[in-house]
């Protein structure tokens, strides 16, 4: 056994950095606009490195700026590199934010670089012996710390994959000691930190002499000797490599308040870490894996939460005979119910419920063991109007329906009560939520597909039961109450029978659909291919992509990423608007055909026995409180295009009924923002029921009406729904192709006509930044804390995400009070709601039902609210969803 300890030392910028490139940005922001990739890269590579290398102590050290004693002795140092991508701001200080909680040391000092503290630290215990040291860095200047008891870990790939580099694995690398690395370091010259190199010396001949001479003092004391061109270009620069290998040198000896004797882990508070991974919205996936190799309190939280658990109520699990469990229900209003099963829609199963009155007393179920009686006595009081408290009630829904189990009776959804507390969460899962909200640590997992033991089920009965009791204390607090118990409570429901019930498909018409989508693929690729000359040209690589556009046909270069020059969508279609080009238009049709063809593929997958798709609809994935589809997603199939409403067309009217039915919306965003703005022009227009566009357009362009062109219709059309969405004047210019001053003259001109508008918008974002969030009309709330952010784009993506939240949020409550008044109204009648596309319904309509059916839609859609403005819906009807449309 040995005393030595294991210090682990990790350069904050050089890991941030390489973590922020590992990950694409897009896909990591909070709902604030806050992009966290950095973040989660970087704790990700944390928890692995923590676990497998099993540190006794670490310390992260960051730098302070980029002015330190380096540019002072040469201002060039490091000047040639760009500031850092807007995207990557404020992430560093979330990094060291999230460390501190984890209570790991965390260092930097003005004037000096994160290498000179690492070095100093490392140099220390090296010195102090005891210490194994291990430094992690993106920064190849560490190797000269290499020594018996210091290792860089060094990353080869993104953040995951580490090369170690030991003295023996430095001279493999380069057959130079440790020590000799900084010497030839200085002589090859460093572009990334702006140091200059001798002409013609590269990694061989820099190599060649300070393995000939030892050292660069002893190389430079024999300049004289080395001949030709590359001998006339050191002598000229020894200077400027005097300086490289001064700059390179890292300081070891500096003061600081720590020394490695001093960082050994603090110990974290779960219930701390819990809240700063919710404040990111990262998901439990990751806040374990580092819970799992960062000491914490995990064990005294657990003692703490049984301690709490004791001074309250005590469970009480019961062991019922056979012929028990109707008595033991009939005490059972206001139950935690938690099911064990598989909740796929028109194909779900339930093999165990475990139950939690509310004086505790608890029974776990397997239902393969039950008897007739007690099976059925189950079955009856799940049926039954007695209160019962679920985690995702529609989950349990289709478990149940799997036993043909009509749920009813559902007082309390934890995962929805949750939801509206805390929009925008990664995860609504009952671990997290009963931590959350209650700091409360579920000991075994939670996932309602995977438990398996007793304890763990009714552990999560008695987590619902506790978060029945909190939660809706909690949304009382904030006014949420009526929303949760009035609005998306009941919706839960109407969604689950939506799902079971599923919506027909005409297989063979997707098949038919899918195989010309195949050839159109294909064609649109051997076009592309002969224009570029190349036969094998791969149009979904990028690398490829680049050559041909950039190189072979000189295209002007887009946006600069780390691998050359971007071939998003987003800059091919820009390029395409800028400089036309055939290659461009066969690359942008390609582009649009593979991706109906893989819906369609998505699509046939999900088609179920009886032919008919059932897709999940989500009620806390949008921060706004819109729905989302998934599995498959029918919310995104395009409505505009040929392609897309042929997709539509295989959407048919089931067995038994006699034509689908779809109504919408009018302009239900514009109607939204003229009652919220309170603005006259807007509130005139929709009250005499002018066409809203043409009536703003000759306002804005002072003309007549009859006199707005197409041109400028489209204009203020892009215009109005874009002031939705915080358009800029910039923004607007790209989207209409029209310089920024005609774009901004045009604006201006509209709030020129329209002050409401501008007043509203003006005042929505500072009523946000002074509240920490926004509000529907119904008092839904979307926290925006990014409003006050030293990140200009986090702060601007707030500001934007404040300008939409309460007019797309009021729209989405529209839509929702809508489908319970239509759900209720049809009660008694065969036809029945099957799709929800954010302002549309799908109804499938029995024989006979069509004028009353289409009446009660219309009638209940359009009094759903009253707003300034009149709702306006309309509706149509066909043997499928696109012939529906209207």
């Amino acid at each position: 056994m040995t005393d030595t300890q294991r210090l682990l030392l990790i350069d904050g910028h050089s890991m941030a950095f390489r973590a922020f490139y590992a990950l694409p940005a897009e896909n990591f922001a909070t709902t604030g606009g806050q992009h966290t990739n950095a973040v989660y890269g970087f704790l990700s590579m944390l928890a692995n490195i923590v676990g497998e290398e099993a540190p006794d102590a670490m310390a992260v050290a960051f730098d302070v700026g980029r002015k330190t004693f380096r540019t002072e002795m040469f201002p060039e140092y490091k000047a040639q590199r760009e500031a850092a991508p807007e995207e990557f701001r404020g992430q560093v200080d979330l990094i060291r934010e999230v460390l501190e909680t984890l209570g790991i040391t965390t260092l930097s000092l003005e004037n000096f670089e994160a290498d000179d503290i690492v070095a100093t630290l490392a140099t220390e215990a090296s010195a102090a012996g005891g210490f194994e040291t291990l430094i992690v860095t993106g920064d190849r200047d560490y190797l000269q710390l290499v020594n018996d008891t210091t290792t860089v870990l060094y990353p080869m790939k993104g953040v995951s994959t580490l090369h170690r580099f030991t003295p023996a694995a430095v001279e493999e690398k380069y057959q130079l000691t440790p020590q000799q690395y900084p010497d030839f370091a200085a002589l090859r010259g460093d572009p990334s930190d702006n140091l200059p190199g001798v002409p013609k010396v590269g990694e061989k001949t820099a190599t060649k002499w300070i393995q000939q001479y030892g050292s660069l003092d002893e190389l430079i004391a024999h300049a004289d000797d080395i001949k030709g061109v590359v001998g006339n270009n050191f002598r000229e620069r020894i200077e400027q490599v005097r300086m490289n290998r001064q700059l390179t040198q890292m300081i070891t000896d500096m003061e600081l308040e720590v020394g490695p004797q001093d960082l050994g882990f603090k110990g974290a508070a779960v219930a701390d870490v819990a809240a700063r991974f919710d404040q990111l919205e990262f998901g439990a996936t990751l806040r374990e894996r580092v819970l799992a190799v960062i000491p914490h309190d995990g064990a005294e939280a657990a003692a703490s939460g049984a301690m709490e658990a004791e001074q309250g109520p005590e469970v009480t699990v019961d062991t019922l005979q056979a012929g028990q469990l109707s008595a033991w229900l009939g005490h059972a209003d206001g139950t935690a119910v938690y099911v064990r099963g598989s909740a796929q829609p028109g194909r779900g199963d339930a093999s165990a419920v475990a139950l939690v009155r509310e004086d505790f007393h608890a029974v776990q179920l397997e239902l393969a063991e039950l008897d007739a009686g007690d099976d059925a006595a189950l079955a009856a009081w799940l049926e039954a109007p007695a209160r019962k408290y679920f985690h995702d009630a529609k989950a349990a829904f289709h478990m149940l329906a799997g036993r043909g189990i009509a749920l009813a009776g559902v007082e309390h959804d934890t995962a929805l009560a949750a939801y509206l507390l805390r929009p925008g969460q990664r995860t609504y899962e009952l671990a997290d939520v009963y931590q959350r909200h209650l700091r409360k640590t579920l000991g075994a997992p939670t996932d309602q597909l995977s438990l398996l033991d007793d304890a763990a089920l009714i552990d999560s009965a008695v987590a619902v039961a506790e978060l029945a009791i909190e939660l809706p204390r909690q949304l009382q607090e904030i006014d949420s109450l009526e929303l949760y118990s009035d609005m998306e409570l009941p919706l839960a429901l109407v969604l689950a029978q939506m799902e079971a019930t599923g919506i027909a498909v005409d297989t063979q018409r997707l098949e038919d659909q899918l195989e010309v989508l195949v050839q159109q693929v294909a064609e649109q690729e051997s076009a592309a291919r002969k224009l570029a000359g190349d036969d094998s040209l791969n149009l979904n690589s990028p690398k490829q992509l680049q050559v041909v556009l950039f190189e072979t046909f000189e295209m002007p270069k887009t946006k600069k990423t780390k691998t050359g020059y971007s071939t998003a969508a987003k800059e091919i279609e820009q390029l395409a608007v800028e400089h036309p080009h055939p290659f461009l238009e066969h690359l942008l049709a390609h582009r649009e055909y593979q991706k109906l063809k893989t819906t369609l593929e998505g699509l046939i997958k999900t088609v179920q026995s009886d032919g008919r798709i059932r897709t999940t609809f989500n009620q806390t994935v949008a921060s706004t409180g819109r729905l989302s589809s998934t599995e498959p997603n029918l919310q995104n199939i395009p409505v505009r295009t040929d392609a897309g409403r042929k997709i539509r067309e295989a959407f048919v009217v089931g067995e038994g009924f006699e034509a689908l039915l779809t109504a919408d919306y009018s302009q239900i965003e514009m109607r939204v923002m003229a009652h919220l703005s309170q603005d006259p022009g807007l509130i005139e227009a929709y009250q005499q029921g002018e066409d809203l566009h043409n009536y703003v357009g000759a306002r804005v362009f002072d003309v007549p009406v009859d006199e707005v062109t197409a041109e400028l219709r489209r204009r203020v059309k892009a215009m109005s729904y874009g002031l939705v969405y915080g358009l800029s004047a910039f923004g607007l210019s790209q989207q209409l192709g029209i310089p920024a001053g005609e774009a901004k003259k045009t604006m201006d001109a509209y709030f020129d006509r329209f002050g409401g508008v501008k007043r509203y918008l003006d005042n929505v974002v500072v009523q946000a930044r002074k509240d920490g969030y926004t509000s529907t009309i119904f008092g839904r709330r979307r926290y925006l804390p990014e409003l006050n952010s030293d990140n200009r784009l986090a702060r601007e993506n707030a500001e934007r995400a404040a300008l939409n939240a309460p007019i797309q949020g009021t729209a989405a409550d529209i839509i929702k009070i809508a489908m319970l008044r239509v759900d209720r109204a049809l009660e008694g009648y065969h036809s029945r709601v099957l799709l929800q596309v954010h302002d549309e319904l799908v109804v499938e309509v029995a024989p006979g039902e069509m004028d009353a059916v289409r009446e009660i839609v219309e009638r209940e859609m359009g009094a759903a609210i009253q707003l300034r403005v009149p709702l306006e819906v309309s509706a149509g009807t066909g043997e499928n969803w696109d012939a529906a449309a209207h």
